[in-house]
């Protein structure tokens, strides 16, 4: 079913829940769209075009909730529909969700893999009943189980955090990192942060997998603060991860101590538009127009058109210095 680059669908703005400052392009001043949250189902009498589902990793994170509601705006902008499945960051939950989906009848499926080798099992499902898989976000381990990829340029948004740091510490430094094992959009992030600042005078004293998770993250972190005082700098592998740390370092008192996110989301550029002295920066990404990408390609492949078989949407470094171009009441 997957076919060459030749042709994309003409993104269509979001009609019913985007305010004014969604623009085409990201990662530009004006860019600061705010989606605002719509009925879940759709009613019984709007039963005409396709019937899409969507799997995420679960509620509680901006960006993933973000995500599911810019595909779910865009699809029923242009006459679609779409049930979701909250597994709730269970990989096992997400597999038997997935075949109720199927059960459902739906046209195609947006995954956002809760574990990126766990999924297999409803892959599987799913390509055994011929239903094409928009993979967004995290990209599977076994893509050839899927019709595309769109998600983010993780690498650079973790990169992008390791050249900032290297600026503000160029005698490099003590270092940890937070990350989440199970997601290879944070692998990719670490990865490109340490790549960034390989041989540059820094040292990772230690990392912990935190799962993802604010009160995790902040757990960990009080750990490394008692743990290794020298700490110069923390790398996060998402916003909520960032937020946690800030609030044990917050409370510890720890001043100089810098520290790194990805994300984008309005809560850290709130902190940052503050002028907060311990976090520096986040690597920005844009969950709207990845789930406009996402339905453009959705949409191509159940018509038989053309299409792109991995799109990766720009990232780059949101600071206290030039957040003000960017807004702090919604996202990229």
């Amino acid at each position: 079913m997957k076919k060459r680059v030749l042709s994309v669908l003409f993104a269509v703005m979001i009609v019913a829940a985007a305010v004014t400052g969604c623009k085409k392009n990201v990662g530009t001043p004006e860019d600061n769209a705010v989606i605002e949250k719509g009925d879940k189902e759709g009613t019984e009498e709007e039963k005409s075009g396709y019937l899409f589902g969507y799997s995420g990793t679960g509620t509680g994170n901006p960006y993933f909730e973000t995500l599911e509601l810019s595909v779910r705006t865009e699809l029923e902008a242009q006459g679609h529909r779409m049930m979701s499945r909250d597994p709730q960051d269970d990989a096992q939950l997400q597999n038997e969700q997935i075949l109720e989906l199927i059960d459902e009848g739906v046209k195609a499926v947006f995954l956002c893999p809760v574990d990126s080798e766990q999924i297999n099992e409803g892959l599987q499902a799913l390509d055994d009943a011929g239903i094409p898989v928009i993979n967004v976000d995290t990209q599977v381990k076994n893509s050839s189980l899927t019709e595309a990829f769109i998600g983010s340029d993780n690498k650079n948004a973790g990169f992008v955090c390791g050249e900032d740091l290297k600026e503000r510490l160029p005698d490099g430094g003590k270092v940890v990192i937070l990350e989440r094992s199970s997601h290879n959009s944070v692998n990719q992030r670490i990865t490109g942060f340490e790549e960034s600042i390989a041989n540059s005078g820094f040292e990772v004293l230690n990392r912990a997998d935190v799962e993802g998770d604010r009160e995790k993250a902040k757990e960990a972190m009080k750990k490394f603060l008692a743990e290794y005082p020298e700490i110069d700098a923390v790398m996060c592998g998402n916003d909520p991860i960032a937020l946690g740390a800030l609030e044990a370092v917050e409370e510890a008192d720890k001043k100089g101590v810098l520290i790194y996110g990805v994300d984008g989301s309005p809560e850290v550029k709130q902190k940052l538009a503050e002028n907060n002295l311990s976090l520096i920066g986040t690597g920005a990404q844009s969950p709207i127009n990845i789930g406009k990408r996402a339905v453009e390609t959705a949409l191509a492949v159940l018509n038989g058109d053309s299409f792109e078989n991995e799109i990766f949407e720009k990232t780059f470094l949101i600071t206290r210095d030039n957040v003000e171009l960017y807004g702090t009441d919604g996202w990229q």
